[in-house]
């Protein structure tokens, strides 16, 4: 794997939220939503972000649950293709699961599967608009493959939600020249 990919891998995994559509729409996930986006300090909001997972990772199935954690423990090792089997199970049986989604996406993008990957970040983000690591997914994709608006638009959605993520702060101002021009 080249350094840029890896680097966008990490970026990708970093802001990996387990999210359920209808926890969602839950009025202690809504509560956690915004005070992310209210958070004072970074460490306050690596609290909040601790708490939303935790809501959003339940899928409501042990089997579901127990396709996802293979899923990601096959992808840990760089097993692929085990993770796609497991991964692609879970989003057969249960298409509302976004988390589902957000991980295939993951194996789709470690197995240089672009448009597989921006079309599973997009169902995610079909059942959870609220999944900021979905959003950093789709930005990284677009980064790398050259459609800097579009990354900054998938960033600048991200802060809105998170707006202590470093990482995001730091590719919008590595994009902002491409994308708002240079002032004279």
């Amino acid at each position: 794997m080249n350094k840029f990919k890896s680097a966008v891998a990490a970026f990708l995994i970093a802001g990996s939220v387990v999210s359920h559509p209808a926890l969602a729409q839950d009025g202690s996930a809504e509560d956690l939503l915004s005070q992310l986006a209210q958070a004072e300090d970074a460490r306050a909001a690596e609290r909040l972000e601790r708490q939303l997972r935790q809501e959003w990772s339940k899928s409501g199935s042990a089997a579901m649950d127990l396709l996802l954690k293979r899923g990601q423990d096959a992808l840990d090792v760089d097993n692929v293709e085990a993770a796609m089997e497991h991964l692609t199970a879970l989003t057969d049986h249960a298409p509302d699961f976004a988390e589902g989604w957000h991980a295939l996406a993951l194996v789709y993008y470690r197995a240089d599967m672009f448009g597989p990957a921006a079309d599973a970040l997009e169902r995610t983000l079909a059942l959870n608009p609220d999944h900021f690591g979905a959003l950093r997914g789709l930005g990284a994709i677009f980064e790398q493959v050259d459609k800097p608006h579009l990354a900054y638009d998938a960033y600048s959605r991200v802060l809105s939600l998170r707006p202590h993520d470093s990482d995001v702060i730091e590719a919008l101002e590595r994009l902002e020249r491409q994308v708002n021009g240079q002032t004279l």
